[in-house]
C-alpha cells in the first residue's frame, strides 16, 4: 500500500519529489480507468467524502466529485451560500458538525490563505486544499505538470513562462513550486504591477516582454485577470492588458518554433487568450481537464490509504 509523506495535501511545498511521482504514477493507472468503457473502480467504497467550497467554482468542484465517484467514494456537497456560515457559524464549527456525521476526508476551498492549514491543526482526518485564497492549489499545479510531461516527456529542463496575474494567483504559486521541483526553468511575464517583489527569491525569472517570454520557453502558461482579487486598479484597462499581455494567433504563429499552450480556466476569450488559440492544437487546455480527474482520483487514493479504519 502506498501513501504520501504527509497526511495531507495542503501546498505543493508540503510536498516531496518522491510524492509527486507517487501520484503521477497512480495517476497514469487512473487515467487508463476513466478512459475504459465502465469508468469505476471500488477503490474507496468505505469512504465518505465532504466537499468544503467556500468560494465558488466549478472546474475544480466538479473535477473533484467525478473523481470521488469514479472511485465509488460517498460524497456530501457543502456549500458555504445556502449554509449556517452565513448565520455567524465558524469554521472549526462547520467542520466538526459535519466530521461528527462519521466523515473520513475534507476536499476544502476556501478564500482565506491558510484555511486548510488551520483546519489541519484542529482536525484528524485527511485534508486536500482545493485553492486557499491567493496561497496555493496543488491539485491545478500537479495536473499542469502532468500534463506537460505527458505533452513533452521529462520536466527537467523544460522552459516554462507563466503569463498574467502572478500577484493573486494561488496557481501561479503552486506551479511555481511544482515545476522547479520537477527540474522545470521558470519564468513570469506580465504587468510589473502584477509581479510580486519576492519573486526572484523562489529561483523564478521575470521577463516583461510577452513575446521575449514566449521565444524562451517551450509552455506557456496564460493565467486569468484575478478582477475579484483586487481592491485597486493594476493596469489601465483589460484592453490595454490584451493588447500588451494577450496571446492571439498573429503572435503565436510568429514564433520561431511551436510552443505549447495552458490555461487554467475559466477563459476569458479575448483578454489574456483568443478563442483561435484556446481551440488550437497547439493548446491543451481540455487535456489538463481530463487529466485533473486522474490527478485527484490519485490525491484521493493515496490520501485515503493512510486512514485507519
Amino acid at each position: 500500500m502506498s501513501t504520501l509523506s504527509d497526511k495531507h495535501l495542503l501546498g505543493i511545498k508540503n510536498l516531496q519529489k518522491e510524492d509527486i511521482d507517487l501520484i503521477f504514477k497512480t495517476a497514469d493507472n487512473f487515467k487508463e480507468v476513466i478512459n475504459r468503457p465502465i469508468r469505476k473502480v471500488p477503490s474507496l467504497r468505505d469512504i465518505t467524502i465532504a466537499n468544503l467550497f467556500f468560494e465558488n467554482s466549478t472546474r475544480t468542484r466538479l473535477s473533484f466529485e467525478l473523481a470521488e465517484k469514479r472511485l465509488s467514494a460517498d460524497t456530501l456537497n457543502f456549500s458555504a451560500a445556502s449554509s449556517s456560515v452565513k448565520k455567524g457559524e465558524t469554521l472549526l464549527d462547520t467542520v466538526n458538525n459535519i466530521l461528527a456525521m462519521k466523515v473520513d476526508m475534507i476536499v476544502m476551498r476556501h478564500p482565506d490563505a491558510g484555511a486548510s492549514t488551520f483546519l489541519a491543526n484542529h482536525i484528524d482526518v485527511p485534508i486536500v486544499n482545493a485553492g486557499d485564497g491567493a496561497h496555493e492549489h496543488p491539485t491545478q499545479a500537479l495536473l499542469d505538470a502532468y500534463s506537460i510531461r505527458e505533452k513533452l516527456g521529462d520536466l527537467n529542463g523544460k522552459k516554462v513562462v507563466i503569463v498574467g496575474d502572478i500577484l493573486h494567483s494561488r496557481v501561479a504559486l503552486s506551479n511555481i513550486f511544482c515545476l522547479k521541483m520537477l527540474g522545470a526553468e521558470v519564468k513570469v511575464c506580465g504587468p510589473s504591477t502584477l509581479i510580486p517583489k519576492y519573486i526572484e527569491s523562489l529561483g523564478v525569472g521575470y521577463e516583461p516582454d510577452l513575446m521575449t517570454a514566449l521565444e524562451w520557453c517551450d509552455v506557456a502558461n496564460m493565467l486569468r485577470i484575478q478582477l475579484e482579487r483586487q481592491d485597486t486598479k493594476f493596469f489601465p484597462s483589460l484592453k490595454e492588458y490584451s493588447m500588451m499581455y494577450g496571446l492571439n494567433k498573429e503572435r503565436l504563429d510568429s514564433l520561431s518554433k511551436q510552443i505549447t499552450v495552458m490555461h487554467p480556466g475559466p477563459i476569458n476569450r479575448g483578454v489574456e487568450i483568443t478563442s483561435d488559440v484556446a481551440d488550437s492544437k497547439q493548446a491543451i487546455i481540455l487535456d489538463q481537464v481530463e487529466n485533473g480527474v486522474a490527478i485527484r482520483m490519485a490525491v484521493l487514493y493515496l490520501l485515503a490509504n493512510s486512514i485507519k479504519k
